[in-house]
């Protein structure tokens, strides 16, 4: 039933209008460095006319940044977004986006005031439906044209300060994609080869956690927009103890190729996937960015990977040293970080000793190896829809640590952390804007909540969720064959005794005459009378 409805859907639908928003990726926009795009509600800038936002001059930080990054003035990342745009749209009360025309996570409805919670699930947990809801979810946004943003193909630089854009059409899930890749590609200095490495503005530093948590909820915010549907939440693989890919199956992220081991099983939506952004050193090699255009299927061989590398999947040890360490972030705050939750939940510090430079990968970036594929480059691994489930259950360990340890917002340091990473520092290359600092706040304040983090009875009840579900969807079935069963029943008992009052009333049949007729002489009884009493006793409670 759900495969009916699911394909109807897919050919009924029309994608509704609603990471550079279209309306700023033109001459007029790059040049007068303005984003701010009209709200189709009321058909002012940033919904000025309806009090949702106004236009406004872009504050950026003055603190000083680490010196990991020893430049200035080289990269589009730089101080974000002044190199593209010095207005946007700074929005009011629950509203939020490009042109303040959606709500700040966890809030819903026309104004923005319905205040919901929404949980985020164990994929195991997931009904057969839903697990069917999920996979079809991601093929739309894959295969469906993002009507809201396109994505940055050359530096400023490159578009002649804006005379000529640079920008590519993308699904919405290869937006995702590609906003992974860029805040975690090379700087390039200028010509083929000459690149700076030792930068990412989205890892290896303090801000990895907060950015991956923003960039969950607006994928989720994506999806809900696309379908409609806004009880969606994000699934997370708890992948404590995992013996193996468990979710590496048809029915959920794609199973093993039986034809080649580094490819998905054609019985898998995900087997015709072609990737984008993937192939970080032969853009190093050319001093060019990702095009966005396609490079190949997606590739996963799990557990076929380099074991000097990773030795293993994480345990629950692994996650529990993690969770009991105090400081946020330690040090020059970067991947040598000693004794630091991030750097080592992040997998750069051992997950048993605390300490950074690790020579073999723990915890998440355990993950990004084993998989052997798609996954296991920085640039490229959002191309793998396990990265979706993997990072929910990051930013759920990330949430768990929250709540144990309650740091205070001076925990999160405001200054000399790499580039991109201080408190103040605008997330790249988000639109709507967003600081670090906005996501070092616990899951509940953004609205959503995980079922790895409520009570022992909470959690009992969620595990039961798939069983209920399907019971709920079968249940007419149960109760259809319940009726047949029980007129059955009685027309058998009827016909029963219908048959014993006929056999009585039929002089033919009674026992007095038969016995005249075939009258046979007995010398000796068979059975004696106590016998036969004992017997149909035991008959009796036998049929009992």
């Amino acid at each position: 039933m759900w495969s009916l409805e699911i394909i109807c859907f897919l050919l009924c639908f029309v994608p509704s209008y609603q990471q550079f928003p279209r309306m700023c990726a033109t001459q007029e926009a790059l040049r007068t460095k303005e984003c701010c795009p009209t709200w189709e509600g009321d058909g002012s800038a940033c919904g000025a006319s309806s009090g949702r936002g106004t236009c406004e001059d872009v504050v950026v930080s003055a603190q000083p940044d680490g010196p990991q990054y020893p430049f200035s003035g080289l990269d589009d990342r730089e101080k974000w977004p002044l190199v593209f745009y010095n207005r946007t749209c700074q929005c009011t009360e629950n509203f939020m986006g490009f042109n303040c025309g959606d709500c700040m996570f966890g809030y819903f409805g026309e104004n923005c005031n319905e205040r919901r919670e929404s949980l985020r699930r164990n994929i195991f947990h997931l009904s057969r439906a839903e697990r069917i809801k999920l996979v079809s979810y991601l093929n739309l946004a894959k295969q469906t044209i993002s009507r809201d943003y396109v994505v940055v193909t050359g530096t400023y630089r490159e578009m002649q300060n804006g005379t000529n854009p640079m920008f590519a059409e993308v699904s919405v899930y290869d937006v995702f994609v590609w906003m992974h890749y860029y805040v975690s590609r090379n700087a390039l200095l200028g010509g083929p080869g000459n690149v700076w490495t030792d930068v990412d503005f989205g890892h290896w530093a303090p801000a990895f956690l907060p950015w991956h948590r923003a960039y969950l909820l607006h994928w989720e915010h994506e999806i809900r927009k696309l379908t409609g549907d806004m009880s969606f939440t994000t699934p997370y693989w708890d992948w404590r103890d995992a013996q193996g890919c468990d979710v590496c199956t048809d029915e959920l992220m794609g199973d093993r190729s039986t034809q080649d081991p580094s490819l998905i099983s054609p019985g898998s939506v995900f087997s015709s996937w072609r990737v984008l952004c993937s192939q970080a050193q032969d853009y190093s090699a050319r001093g060019v960015l990702c095009d966005a255009t396609e490079e190949g299927p997606l590739r996963r061989n799990p557990g076929n990977h380099n074991r000097n590398l990773v030795e293993r999947l994480p345990t629950s040890d692994d996650v529990e040293f993690t969770l009991s360490l105090t400081n946020y972030d330690t040090g020059p705050m970067d991947r040598s970080a000693n004794m630091s939750f991030r750097n080592t939940l992040e997998g750069f510090g051992d997950p048993q000793t605390g300490l950074g430079n690790s020579s073999r990968l723990g915890m998440h970036a355990a993950l990004h190896v084993y998989m052997n594929g798609s996954m296991s480059s920085v640039q490229g691994s959002a191309n793998d829809p396990i990265f979706l489930l993997h990072h929910a259950f990051v930013d759920c360990l990330y949430e768990q640590w929250l709540r144990r340890h309650r740091p205070s917002p001076s925990q999160y340091p405001e200054s000399n952390a790499p580039i991109g990473h201080n408190s103040e520092y605008h997330m790249a290359p988000f639109l709507p804007l967003h600081r670090n600092r906005d996501f070092f706040i616990s899951s509940k304040d953004l609205g959503y909540e995980y079922t790895h983090l409520l009570d022992a009875s909470q959690k009992l009840a969620e595990s039961l969720h798939p069983s209920l579900e399907e019971l709920q969807d079968v249940w007419p079935w149960l109760l259809l064959a319940g009726l047949c069963g029980g007129i059955l029943t009685i027309a058998i008992a009827a016909a029963v005794l219908t048959t014993k009052r006929w056999y009585k009333g039929s002089s033919w049949l009674h026992a007095r005459s038969w016995k005249h007729a075939f009258a046979l002489p007995e010398r000796q009884p068979l059975i004696r009378s106590n016998e036969i009493e004992e017997t149909n006793q035991h008959n009796y409670q036998t049929t009992m």
